[in-house]
């Protein structure tokens, strides 16, 4: 059976497949790869997926919906025609339609899937996603991030020169923006940030709203057809000021009627804030990663709404550099998707290349708030933009005499106080009573790229309690297999052969050599050492390439006196 690669997006979704060498583009059934992500309910019962829906938001606005994926993970509900649905039981139907369509072309079923999510979804959206892929009837082991997907699709994976990209992701309903390096065969998320409430509907709504206001009329007093009907055509203008200098928008439907001209001047006047938002997310991310943008190799955009003039030119001038002119902002996501769905069928071709992620998001425990009791402190175990898989250990002191349990609750956010973040799940472990301080407990968090994270607490006694965290379409023998995988995770990077036997080479070194050569082996071991405690397979990739060229040239000096001694190591930021 095939794996493809899905782009669930929010105005339009993709599939894709690795076959001969490449991501393929699947067709739906009108030839065309871009699917509306729009769901209707016909006058008959029937369900409308894509186009034929998408055309009925302003015949049949209720009997219709789309822009959902912005509201996955929520409580939010539709009522169409009189039947209840959530976001992900719409975008379950999304899916089955390109599943079906890609069974169709390949001429084989299709169970699993790779689907690509935006970077800076929490763990309740990732979760609803692929709860909407098991309804679709998709097995779903890997989200990716969807400026990861889109880096990977020709601007980091091809060409022989290491690399950093920027990705800026501006899609339907969301912005990711992404630092994605490659070195050698690792293709690794450096630091990702992002908005969940920004995308190219915003700036409909912008366009829709101005329209109004220009024309005096109340936007908020229309009806719900009316407000559909206007907010329709500022998306047909907004699209034509892509390649257009100026557009006409005019509505009229018996009751309102109005006209104006547009221009890009206009759009920027009346999105004045949105084009603001979009800048926090690209500083944080150069923050995070301690880069500055001189660093960066290439502007990657992507996205349906990175096509907008006033989008380009805006963050051109931002990061005073110009986008990648061959960036494929419609289908990127989905070609990397595809890619990466070609990585987990481990084909022939893909074996070499190594895919690394991030957390987005901080994982943490709650911690005992001696100044506000009743407020109790977010304390960080897993920060947000560690590289993905990882396993964390922090040791944590009880706060009471005579205290004989340690309530152990899993956060997930930014924000310093527990109750501004999103409880996860909790345990309890047993301790001996003693004095305050004198009882440690070790809490361990190891979390995998597919979302599966694993609390484990050790108290002095021996006590151990553990939470596995999964997503609920897990079968338990999914999970086991998981929980096995992770367990490798809590070994130290120095167990493994490739890394023993680099080690093995220095020691050997240290023996052979003397004085200050001695000594520079002796600090470049302890560098070395250093680099593999952060489990992070790109910075390791790199240190382990140093530090051979640097046995190498030690090696060479052994055996040729003539040669001058290898220069003194100087530490740098891998």
């Amino acid at each position: 059976m095939a794996i493809i690669g899905i782009d669930l997006g929010t105005t339009n979704s993709l599939a894709a497949v690795w076959r001969n060498g490449k991501s393929e583009l699947i067709p739906n059934a009108a030839g065309e790869f871009l699917t509306p992500s729009a769901v209707s309910v016909d006058e008959d019962g029937s369900i409308l997926v894509g186009r034929a829906a998408r055309d009925r938001l302003i015949s049949a606005p209720d009997r219709t919906a789309a822009r959902f994926k912005r509201f996955m993970g929520t409580e939010k509900t539709y009522t169409l025609a009189g039947r209840t649905f959530r976001p992900e039981e719409l975008s379950a139907l999304v899916l089955r339609r390109l599943r079906e369509d890609a069974e169709a072309y390949l001429g084989e079923p299709v169970a699993e899937a790779v689907v690509s999510v935006p970077a800076y979804f929490a763990e309740a959206q990732r979760a609803a996603t692929k709860r909407a892929a098991a309804l679709a009837g998709l097995k779903v082991e890997r989200l990716v991030n969807e400026p990861s997907a889109a880096a990977v699709a020709g601007h980091i994976s091809e060409g022989e020169r290491d690399k950093v990209c920027l990705v800026f992701d501006l899609g339907g309903g969301t912005l990711d923006v992404s630092l994605v390096e490659r070195f050698e065969n690792v293709v690794s998320v450096t630091a990702v940030n992002g908005d969940n409430r920004l995308g190219g509907q915003d700036f409909d709504h912008a366009v829709a709203r101005g329209f109004c206001e220009d024309c005096g009329l109340d936007f908020e007093s229309l009806t719900a057809r009316q407000k559909e009907m206007i907010t329709r055509q500022a998306e047909t203008c907004k699209m034509a000021l892509t390649h257009q200098e100026i557009v006409g928008m005019s509505v009229d439907d018996g009751v309102i009627s109005a006209s104006l001209t547009l221009s890009n001047e206009w759009l920027i006047r009346k999105s004045g804030a949105l084009f603001q938002r979009m800048t926090a997310p690209i500083q944080r991310v150069f923050l995070d990663a301690g880069i500055s943008p001189q660093e960066v190799d290439d502007l990657v955009m992507v996205g349906g709404s990175s096509h907008m003039p006033v989008v380009r030119r805006y963050i051109a001038r931002f990061l005073g550099r110009e986008p990648a002119r061959d960036s494929r902002p419609d289908t990127a996501i989905a070609l990397g998707a595809g890619i990466c769905a070609g990585i987990k069928a481990r084909a022939g071709d893909l074996k070499a290349l190594v895919l690394t992620d991030v957390c987005p998001f901080t994982l943490g425990v709650s911690n005992y708030n001696i100044s506000e009791p009743s407020r109790d402190l977010m304390s960080p175990i897993i920060e947000r933009n560690s590289v993905l898989p990882t396993s964390k250990m922090r040791v944590y002191y009880t706060v009471h005499d005579g205290q004989e349990k340690v309530d152990i609750r899993v956060y997930q956010g930014e924000n310093r106080y527990c109750a501004d973040n999103t409880q996860l799940g909790q345990l309890r472990l047993k301790v001996p009573p003693a004095p305050r301080g004198q009882q440690s407990v070790k809490i361990r968090f190891t979390y995998d790229i597919n979302g599966l994270l694993e609390v484990e607490a050790v108290s002095e006694a021996g006590q151990t309690e553990r939470l596995v965290l999964q997503n609920k379409d897990m079968t338990p023998e999914e999970a086991r297999l998981r929980l096995q995988e992770l367990s490798k995770l809590k070994l130290h990077p120095r167990e493994q052969e490739e890394y023993r036997a680099m080690l093995a080479r220095g020691e050997r070194l240290y023996a052979a050599t003397i004085g200050g050569l001695r000594e520079e082996v002796g600090r470049m071991l302890d560098w070395y050492q250093q680099q593999l405690s952060t489990q992070e397979t790109l910075r390791i990739a790199k240190a382990t390439k140093k530090i051979d060229q640097f046995f190498d040239q030690v090696e060479a000096y052994m055996g040729d006196a003539a040669l001058p001694p290898p220069e003194p190591f100087e530490e740098d930021d891998l």
